[in-house]
């Protein structure tokens, strides 16, 4: 027997309003967020993200009377960058930053889950900027990113850890890669998506095996194959690409989760390992179900 089993005890599972259809701060598509908070407790988790900022309320006592209630904690808050726009943009992002920051710390979380922003419109797909970040936007993206990662540390005692994600400039083997190598382990960590790396092309447990100590958090997520290799030959934005129903309940996707849990599990490091099944927009008797199937497959996986 291997010692992997054992350590998945320090990978803590959660869930996030995105498995529950949820990318705006309002949408008439969207579930109540009273609504999230009992079902993802009833689903068997403990530990949330807050979402887009605005969801949840942002008030931190009320935040915590309707979470405590319920048996959950706050794991993340997530917030949209620009950084490759570079210094030009700084104050506007850390205004925003510094908000979700405040009240991530102020619920006992640890961390900021920081997203690079979209090439193009995830709704329309209108282009907004070339796919392909030159040298100098490059460095802009690491230098600025190396700057948030110190800042809120200082200022509210959070980590960082940068979410590759599809239709941004940090989504493929080649440019996570880039990244990370440009780019201070001190300052900067990732936050490791399955399914959004397999959507670029990714090998999550290659990328375990290769910058372990760069992993910082997990994004647990499937991809159906044979709706991204239709997205893919069509061009098809990510927005629409997840009305297709290309992210998929595990574990009928892929990269199988179960091998990349026990790479995770070999590290030197207690993680959290976030559920997030893309469903915008979907019924709202949809996703309780998924979440509920999806925690037991996971305690099946020793999770």
């Amino acid at each position: 027997m291997t010692s992997s089993a054992p350590s998945l005890h320090r990978i803590r599972i959660g869930s996030a309003p995105d498995s529950w259809g949820v990318w705006f701060p309002e949408d008439p598509q969207q579930v109540p967020w009273r609504r999230f908070l009992d079902e993802v407790a009833q689903a068997g988790y403990e530990w949330i993200e807050l979402g887009p900022h605005g969801y949840l309320p942002t008030d931190p006592a009320r935040l915590t009377e309707e979470t405590v209630s319920r048996g959950l904690r706050v794991s993340a808050g997530t917030v949209f960058t620009g950084l490759h726009h570079g210094p030009a943009v700084w104050d506007e992002t850390w205004a925003r930053v510094a908000d979700i920051a405040a009240l991530t710390r102020a619920m006992g979380a640890g961390h900021l889950v920081v997203i690079p922003s979209f090439w193009r419109d995830d709704k329309t797909g209108a282009v907004r900027e070339d796919r392909t970040l030159t040298a100098e936007q490059w460095h802009h993206l690491t230098t600025q990113t190396e700057r948030l990662g110190r800042e809120v540390r200082d200022r509210f005692g959070l980590r960082i850890v940068v979410h590759p994600h599809a239709d941004t400039h940090i989504d493929s083997e080649e440019n996570v890669n880039r990244f990370l190598d440009a780019t201070d382990p001190g300052l900067v960590s990732l936050c490791l998506d399955t399914g959004h790396y397999a959507y670029c092309g990714g090998d999550s447990v290659k990328l375990i095996e290769t910058y372990g100590e760069r992993i910082g958090y997990l994004h647990l997520k499937q991809v159906d194959p044979e709706i991204l290799a239709s997205v893919v030959a069509d061009e098809v934005p990510f927005g629409p690409a997840v009305a297709r129903g290309v992210m998929c309940e595990p574990p009928s996707g892929v990269p199988a989760l179960e091998p990349v849990l026990a790479a995770a599990g070999r590290l030197d490091a207690e993680l959290f390992a976030i559920v997030e099944q893309d469903m915008y927009p979907c019924p709202p008797d949809k996703p309780f179900p998924i979440a509920a199937r999806t925690r037991r497959f996971l305690r099946s996986c020793g999770a």
